[in-house]
């Protein structure tokens, strides 16, 4: 079994920054890519951000580039997620998403083998 625990989410001012962090534990498993993906009230789970762990090539959607960073710690298992200049309709429910496997379309949801179970971020306008 593997799992995957996000944490750094809050209440933070339009303008504002947070890092979330997402961390790995159980058993051992090929990881090819790690992902942020993002759930607001009402709407589909959306793609924020990937990253492929070997090579560190980044993938971030058009709504948070710009504002947006995910990077990892291959050494500690981590990857993480800052956020600037954050607007309130970025508030939603972020899940943190792992690949074991490769694959060539890292934006969809449903290439994505294990799942986090959230952290809300609230931003105030």
């Amino acid at each position: 079994q593997v799992q995957l625990v996000e944490s750094g989410g809050g209440l933070v001012q339009a303008g504002g920054s947070l890092r979330l962090s997402c961390t790995t534990s159980g058993r051992t498993f090929s990881r090819h890519a790690m992902g942020w993906f993002r759930q607001a009230p009402g709407k589909e789970r959306e793609f924020v951000a990937a990253i492929r762990w070997s090579s560190g090539m980044t993938y971030t959607a058009d709504s948070v580039k710009g504002r947006f960073t995910i990077s990892r710690d291959n050494a500690k298992n981590m990857v993480y997620l800052q956020m600037n200049s954050l607007k309130p309709e970025d508030t939603a429910v972020y899940y943190c998403a792992a690949r074991g496997l490769a694959s060539p379309n890292l934006l969809l949801r449903s290439e994505y083998d294990y799942w986090g179970q959230g952290t809300q971020v609230t931003v105030s306008s």
